[in-house]
């Protein structure tokens, strides 16, 4: 893991955006663990994420044109990455999102924010996706709107586990059905590892009883380990 991604680990866990403990999942999962972006409540942690997701993209796709933010979560996340994009890295970085309702008065319409135009690469910007439900929603508003390049998804984490097929996750099924690549900050397997016997704010995070829960979803419902 690089630097970046220890510290996202780390601020996850001081946020308390990433629990472990007893939760179900979207798709009815009983997971051991969680992410919820909406713990992010203040500027400078919503800046902070933004920083995170920067550095993602850019190691994972390079240049791009737009960002896209599923509403309702996703529209926070594009906006503070394109922000970073600009300040970190000098790229000055497209961003839209969709209303949940189309608009029919002003302006009109369902997306916000850049008209997406011919020839954009987009990067759809998540917080996690377990069984690709609003990707398979966007997807379409997307190609609707201009024959636009779907370059690719990036989540906080992935938590590396099956969706409708047993051979790869779900975010890489959803990643191979819609021909785009995919990257996450982090993944479960790495934040495991990084908190195993180790103390965030001064207090530990992962006790034998969590490890023993994670290891038996992750038998239960992960996808297979690269080789």
């Amino acid at each position: 893991m690089q630097p970046y991604q220890r510290d996202f680990i780390d601020f996850m866990v001081a946020s308390d955006v990433l629990t472990f403990g007893d939760f179900t999942t979207k798709s009815g999962r009983a997971t051991p663990y969680f992410i919820n972006a909406g713990r992010y409540r203040t500027g400078r942690q919503v800046a902070r994420l933004g920083r995170f997701y920067a550095q993602a993209i850019v190691d994972a796709f390079g240049d791009v044109d737009v960002l896209f933010g599923p509403a309702y979560k996703g529209i926070p996340l594009v906006v503070t990455t394109s922000m970073a994009l600009d300040e970190q890295h000098g790229r000055d970085t497209a961003f839209c999102f969709n209303r949940k309702e189309a608009k029919d008065h002003g302006e009109g319409g369902v997306l916000v924010g850049h008209p997406l135009r011919d020839g954009d690469r987009v990067v759809i910007v998540e917080d996690v996706t377990t069984a690709g439900t609003s990707i398979r929603e966007t997807v379409p508003l997307l190609r609707a709107a201009a024959d636009i390049q779907l370059a690719g998804l990036v989540v906080s984490v992935d938590r590396q586990e099956r969706g409708g097929r047993e051979d790869v996750s779900a975010l890489a099924e959803v990643g191979e059905e819609f021909g785009m690549e995919t990257a996450a900050i982090v993944t479960i397997d790495e934040v495991v590892d990084h908190l195993r016997d180790r103390e965030v704010d001064g207090r530990p995070v992962l006790g034998a009883d969590d490890l023993e829960r994670i290891a038996a979803y992750r038998a239960r419902y992960g996808a297979p380990r690269a080789p």
